[in-house]
């Protein structure tokens, strides 16, 4: 194996498909000074009804192919790669690959957020089927707020909804509501709402509709990019290691026409794209 370029780069921004791109106008907006490179493996996606290995497997890839493009760091934009894969990449592949890059997930700055937010104690996660099955909210809750109930709610049809453009279409409505009623039926006394999966930000709208009065629905892009800001305060190191040109490059595994059409329902403006192939 080659091995990587260590020279300084910008910071590499994974998902795998389109919602990454909430995080990451969300991270550009606090911190425009960086170079970013976004990644999606729109041809793979979606990665919420698939199995941890091959989550794993996927996710390795693209990590592995934003570390030769440059990055010394990399966000993992997508709650479903950072429930099943974050983890292994950090304990198993970057002793291996480099100790010195970092691999750094959504799911942790939106936990350390909750426990400042919730009054009653009790916590709703709207997600996709496999955040909700790896039970990596409730884990990490509990991880600093061992007094806090957690109920998740997968939500299957809410990211084809947002990828089809249509989550302003009359036919949300119903599979919007009929979600956010049944995390509410399992506890009554939830007053905060986490969306766990970075397509949700394009639904808030139709979740406020829905949402009963009083109950706080938190979106994960703003407490990210917070974090992320924080954490290259405190790694001087890593934040050297990231170039300063404002610039971003959008790469994905699916047809750059493909890319560009979708990707303008996420960021309002024209992007060039580039095709990478992984495995």
């Amino acid at each position: 194996m080659q091995p990587f370029s260590s020279l300084p780069g910008p910071v590499g921004v994974f998902d795998s498909g389109y919602g990454g791109l909430t995080i990451l106008s969300k991270i550009r907006e606090l911190l425009p000074q960086y170079d970013y490179i976004y990644l999606g493996d729109n041809a793979r996606a979606p990665y919420g009804t698939r199995s941890f290995e091959i989550v794993y497997e996927f996710t390795r890839q693209a990590v592995h192919r934003l570390f030769e493009m440059g990055c010394q760091l990399v966000i993992l934009a997508c709650n479903t790669a950072s429930a099943k894969a974050l983890r292994s990449i950090q304990q198993h592949d970057l002793p291996q690959w480099d100790a010195s890059r970092r691999v750094l997930g959504v799911i942790r700055p939106t936990v350390e957020s909750i426990g400042s937010v919730t009054h009653s104690r009790h916590v709703g996660v709207l997600a996709t089927a496999g955040t909700i099955k790896s039970e990596s909210y409730p884990m990490e809750i509990h991880k600093l707020f061992p007094d806090i109930t957690v109920y998740g709610q997968a939500c299957p049809l809410w990211v084809p909804l947002v990828e089809n453009n249509e989550a302003m279409g009359d036919g949300a409505d119903y599979f919007v509501r009929k979600y956010i009623e049944e995390l509410l039926r399992k506890d009554s006394r939830i007053d905060t709402v986490i969306l766990g999966c970075t397509h949700y930000p394009l639904l808030l709208p139709k979740i406020r509709q829905y949402m009963p009065a009083g109950i706080r629905v938190v979106p994960q892009g703003g407490l990210v990019a917070e974090s992320l800001k924080d954490y290259l305060r405190r790694h001087p190191e890593m934040d050297e290691r990231c170039t300063r040109g404002g610039t971003c490059t959008y790469c994905t595994t699916e047809a750059e026409d493909k890319f560009s059409e979708s990707a303008s329902v996420f960021l309002h403006e024209a992007v060039d794209v580039h095709r990478v192939v992984l495995g």
